[in-house]
């Protein structure tokens, strides 16, 4: 069976709900999943004066924290984090900063990859952030897997073609829309990541 993880750093929720339709979407595909959160390094001063971020901490107490097993274990994964700044969070950068040994033995390469975003306003630097995960997948070797506009959905959710974006709400849930959206990145990564799989395959021995 295809396996799929997805990786993510959420403050407030939108992030994490995304990361769960992303999961739904390989599902539906076949796939074998893992979901992982990413350690959060903010200081519990900073996330109690924001009540949302605390709520979403206390919310997802149980969903695992990733660990470089979770790469290894996976034909293809997807990251995702809010901009920061036009940038990732320093939440998920601190893990990704964690699988140099992994690429050392070649373990990460050739495995399908995709990333999703949001931020608070329609040009928060959703396409830069991705760019910037994409930019991980080009020194692990991976095998990049954009949505491009290959399913209705993308265009509905506002048309990004470099992997599933938001607004965020406000505190509002995430509209159907984008929901949608993540579901088809999540088949089309767990598609890509068994063609690869079998690629990666050794042959068959030749008989004597």
């Amino acid at each position: 069976m295809t396996k799929v993880t997805i990786v993510y750093y959420s403050s407030t929720g939108n992030t994490w709900e995304t990361a769960r339709a992303i999961e739904q979407g390989a599902q539906q595909a076949g796939a074998q999943t893992r979901l992982r959160k990413v350690r959060e390094l903010a200081g519990p001063e900073t996330i109690t004066a924001k009540p949302a971020w605390q709520a979403h901490l206390d919310a997802t107490r149980n969903v695992p924290e990733a660990t470089p097993a979770d790469i290894e274990w996976c034909d293809g994964y997807v990251f995702g984090s809010p901009t920061r700044f036009g940038l990732p969070a320093a939440q998920l950068k601190q893990f990704i900063d964690t699988l140099g040994p992994l690429w050392a033995q070649g373990k990460l390469q050739d495995k399908a990859a995709g990333a999703f975003t949001g931020a608070g306003n329609l040009h928060g630097g959703q396409e830069s952030t991705l760019l910037a995960m994409h930019n991980m997948f080009y020194h692990w070797g991976s095998i990049i897997v954009p949505v491009g506009y290959t399913d209705a959905s993308v265009k509905a959710a506002g048309g990004n073609p470099y992997g599933t974006s938001f607004n965020d709400g406000r505190g509002q849930p995430l509209p159907e829309l984008v929901l949608a959206a993540a579901r088809h990145q999540g088949a089309r990564i767990a598609r890509f990541a068994q063609i690869l799989a079998a690629a990666r395959e050794p042959e068959p021995a030749m008989a004597a």
